[in-house]
């Protein structure tokens, strides 16, 4: 029996779009039926242990989404061995999680809005979490497909 596939979403914090893209994949995954193991975690550790911004929380409670039980972590290096997919938001932490990454890890690292190859903008000044929101759940759908089919 295959284990379950393992994916990581990161942002910068781990406050706005990784718990967002977290909570959506794994409602999605659910109703599709897919075994999954999910996570979500920041490059900068500023918000450790902190919940989701309150913003976020609302928009994906309004969505019928569930964040209220995920809290902010920092990625680590033991990361890149425990999940098979690490999916960042954007360029930036992409960049971050590719100098962090052990030689030899074995978890595919890419960009969340594959194979677009665009960035999720950050909400947490300009307050877009709607839109933000919208672009994650179609990027998930599309992984949701992606794994189905592996």
């Amino acid at each position: 029996m295959n284990k379950p596939p393992r994916v990581l979403f990161v942002c910068l914090g781990n406050i706005c779009r990784s718990p967002l893209a977290h909570g959506v994949f794994r409602a999605q995954a659910a109703r599709a039926g897919l075994m999954i193991e999910a996570d979500s975690a920041g490059t900068g550790g500023w918000h450790a242990g902190d919940p989701p911004d309150r913003r976020a929380q609302a928009i994906a409670q309004a969505h019928g989404y569930d964040l209220s039980d995920l809290r902010a972590r920092q990625v680590t290096r033991a990361d890149f061995d425990r999940f098979d997919l690490i999916l960042a938001m954007d360029r930036s932490n992409l960049r971050d999680l590719q100098s962090l990454r052990p030689e030899g890890a074995r978890a595919e690292l890419r960009l969340f809005l594959h194979p677009a190859q665009d960035d999720v903008p950050d909400p947490y000044y300009d307050g877009r979490f709607s839109h933000v929101l919208e672009l994650l759940e179609q990027g998930v759908e599309r992984l949701i497909a992606e794994l189905q089919r592996a």
